[in-house]
């Protein structure tokens, strides 16, 4: 099992004079203690679970591509994009500039997106839930297209792309992975088992049962299901001084027990606390041969 670290608030004590700094500051320790991913938010308004709308939050791609000049080893991604605020054709440019100026490092994390409070505020396109998912559907199939050796138009419900051109192509090969947010058991597990590497849910009573229906899934569609890596978002708190790392572990070891190999999560006062190290230290080591 792996950790991976999402950075999901910039309320940072420094400010926005600070953030560039500290930033850089907690990634580049992520990447020294082991994690093996470091992901932020495609929000563009700080989301209720964690604030008032009014905190700090920075554009996801323009973030990841910063992160990427301070990093060597970690992979990158939003975690994960919102289908509806940017077009196929550009989402597949971005993950692709990414992967080529990270040294292949990327990942397409995606979903049908969610907080209309935002898309409204800023005036982003956020159409029924329906047709979100059906958006879903064909950006994948772009996004595999344009890494693909296949340039051709595509002709789809909501899309129309003339030349699916990319050059340069990604580094990874044959593409940047793909994980598929969301726990939707009709339509978001049969699009993980039909388009993606990995998927991502929540740990508590209803996983295993999701874990079932995407077994299902793939056999729907021929898909080998131990194909698919299964990771969880969740909290990583080891509290101040670490007096919470061994319920942590627990929790940690009862999701690997169901097959999950990669926890990503969202670490406390991550600017200003020893949270972070003490991961580090008595976390990562010890959950890797899980």
């Amino acid at each position: 099992m792996k950790l991976g670290l999402h950075i999901a608030d910039f309320t940072w004590p420094g400010g926005p004079q600070t953030l560039a700094k500290d930033l850089a500051r907690v990634t580049e320790a992520a990447e020294d203690l082991g994690f093996a991913r470091v992901s932020v938010m495609d929000h563009v308004f700080q989301i209720s679970m964690l604030g008032p709308p009014e905190h700090e939050m920075l554009e996801a791609y323009t973030t990841l591509g910063y992160l990427a000049a301070r990093t060597s080893r970690v992979e990158l991604l939003a975690w994960v994009t919102a289908v509806s605020y940017r077009k196929p054709g550009m989402l597949a440019k971005l993950v692709t500039t990414l992967d080529v100026l990270s040294g292949g490092r990327a990942w397409l994390g995606i979903g049908a997106a969610w907080n209309d409070q935002e898309a409204r505020g800023l005036g982003l396109p956020f159409p029924p839930t329906a047709e979100r998912f059906e958006r879903l559907e064909e950006t994948l199939r772009i996004c595999l297209q344009m890494w693909s050796d296949d340039e051709g138009p595509f002709e789809g419900t909501h899309y129309r792309l003339e030349r699916t051109l990319n050059s340069p192509q990604a580094l990874q090969r044959p593409h940047p992975p793909i994980l598929i947010g969301g726990g939707g058991e009709r339509k978001t597990l049969r699009l993980v088992a039909q388009y993606a590497q990995a998927c991502n849910l929540f740990p508590g009573p209803e996983l295993a049962r999701k874990l079932d229906v995407l077994r299902g899934h793939c056999a729907d569609v021929g898909r080998d299901y131990d194909e698919i890596e299964k990771t969880v978002m969740m909290p990583l708190d080891p509290g101040t001084e670490g007096e919470r790392v061994d319920a942590l572990l627990a929790q940690l070891r009862g999701v690997a027990d169901l097959g999950v190999a990669h926890v990503h999560g969202f670490v406390p006062e991550v600017a200003s606390s020893r949270r972070l190290e003490l991961l580090g230290e008595k976390v990562v080591a010890e959950i890797a041969g899980w």
